[in-house]
């Protein structure tokens, strides 16, 4: 499972074309002149300095929508973030009970749950008290299997059974927040568009057709292979994206504590993006000879790449 959010963020919205219930804009920004056309945000987005550019608006244009992506994800971070003291996690994790959970709190315990069962307990988000033992230089206490099977959810209550649990979706919420951002850039009439919030959304098709075209970029920023999407999400989780502790993955496993293998990289794509999120972590603490037997059980789910 992965660290608290925490890196640089760098939201791309390219819009092949979207609706005049925006605004004045154009219908299509295949052009010429609507390709030059660039409106930029810079704000905060899940804990961190974060950047938004639209292709084909203006700064003008565009205010609007930036003014409603911006109130989504503070919504979004009220319920998934890790350092915001009054968010729903925060106080789960605090007092281990959580009445009247958000419905997004809800779908993500939901997909963690399915994940949980079909990688034997790899995907697991109890693995918060490991991550903190090691990032504050202290030994992890290791009890076997972690503490998913401990955890009891409702639309009345989320509740940890047993002292001393922690929840991170850390491995998960940000595909998660991205189908959000997803679901209203399409309900504001965007129809065609590449999204990056670390996942990767493609709605629609390129004005000239095709998919959108993408890369699996490892966190050395070498490219490591190509791809096209449309109406499909894509996720990328590594073993060196960040080190915690005596140097060793974020990304850790729930029955020994241990950062996943050094030098593993996996993309996973995806209808969605929690989903291609979820893969991706998991499949990061599995031998790759497992990878596709878990993908299997995930309709419309394909591995990109693993090394």
């Amino acid at each position: 499972m992965t660290a608290p959010f925490s890196r640089r963020r760098f939201l791309s919205i390219s819009a092949a074309s979207f609706a005049t219930g925006l605004g004045a804009g154009p219908a299509i920004a295949d052009t010429p002149q609507m390709a030059q056309l660039q409106a930029r945000w810079q704000g905060r987005a899940m804990g961190a300095a974060a950047q938004m550019t639209i292709l084909g608006m203006d700064q003008t244009q565009a205010a609007p929508l930036f003014a409603r992506i911006e109130a989504e994800l503070m919504r979004l971070e009220a319920i998934f973030s890790l350092y915001q003291p009054t968010s729903q996690l925060v106080r789960l994790n605090a007092r281990g009970h959580l009445s009247a959970p958000a419905p997004e709190l809800l779908d993500v315990l939901s997909l963690s749950a399915s994940l949980n069962a079909a990688t034997d307990g790899a995907f697991d988000p109890t693995v918060q008290p490991l991550w903190q033992a090691l990032s504050l230089g202290t030994e992890p206490v290791i009890t076997g299997t972690a503490g998913w099977k401990h955890l009891r959810y409702d639309s009345q209550e989320v509740r940890f059974l047993r002292p001393n649990m922690g929840l991170t979706l850390n491995g998960i919420a940000q595909g998660y927040i991205t189908d959000q951002i997803a679901a209203l850039l399409r309900a504001e009439g965007l129809k065609n568009l590449l999204l990056d919030m670390g996942e990767i959304a493609a709605l629609g098709r390129r004005p000239d057709g095709r998919g959108w075209q993408v890369g699996v970029v490892s966190p050395d920023t070498r490219l490591q292979s190509k791809l096209s999407l449309s109406d499909r999400a894509l996720a990328t989780s590594a073993a060196a994206g960040t080190l915690v502790g005596d140097a060793q993955s974020h990304i850790l496993n729930p029955h020994t504590g241990l950062g996943a293998a050094a030098g593993r990289m996996v993309s996973v794509s995806a209808p969605k993006a929690a989903l291609a999120d979820g893969l991706s972590t998991a499949l990061c603490l599995l031998p790759a000879t497992a990878a596709p037997s878990v993908i299997r059980q995930f309709a419309g789910a394909r591995l990109e790449y693993l090394v």
